[in-house]
């Protein structure tokens, strides 16, 4: 199995948990794993601050890059990453992608990934929808996209705020053809 290349893309929505909870999931499936390129938008720092109470997204051994980056590998095909990851994702970002607008590293890597027919998991934490929020993820569907809506499932018993959003992650990281050891409905 070819090694993945995986662009972690995270926004100013609320949800840094998920963001963090991905991070570290990387982490330890690093054998599966060549690159992870991270980005992160001006309010997805300040979100993070104020919702998990710390920096630590400084602490991560992956490559980080600037939301104004158009140098970084992953905005042109020729790099070759498999996936992207917006996690939280905001509407905003959502509806710039949707509507093909490149104006930062996000939107364009998005763009890139789309185009060549990679995966593309749009993590969308917003609620509840709009009909512009709707169609903005029809949009992204028929384009190739996967929206994943930060909804936790229960069935696993979760016992702490960790568990229970991690449950999405591991849905996350399901999507994104890694290979890990999750709860599964039913099975031994």
């Amino acid at each position: 199995m070819r090694k993945k290349k995986i662009i972690v893309a995270i926004t100013g929505a609320s949800g840094s948990i998920y963001a963090k909870l991905l991070l570290d999931s990387l982490l330890k499936l690093s054998d599966q794993i060549d690159k992870v390129g991270v980005v992160m938008s001006d309010n997805a720092k300040e979100v993070w601050r104020f919702e998990l109470q710390n920096q630590d997204y400084d602490s991560y051994p992956f490559t980080f890059y600037t939301k104004m980056d158009f140098n970084a590998p992953f905005a042109s095909g020729s790099a070759r990453f498999d996936t992207m990851i917006i996690i939280p994702c905001s509407m905003g970002t959502l509806g710039r992608i949707a509507h093909g607008i490149s104006n930062d590293l996000i939107s364009r890597a998005a763009d890139v990934v789309l185009k060549e027919r990679r995966k593309l998991i749009a993590v969308v934490r917003d609620t509840p929808f709009s009909l512009i929020h709707i169609n903005n993820m029809k949009t992204v569907t028929e384009a190739g996209g996967i929206i994943c809506p930060a909804s936790p499932s229960f069935y696993s018993l979760p016992k702490s705020i960790e568990e229970v959003a991690q449950t999405v992650v591991s849905r996350v990281i399901d999507l994104a053809g890694l290979e890990q050891d999750s709860y599964r409905w039913n099975e031994s």
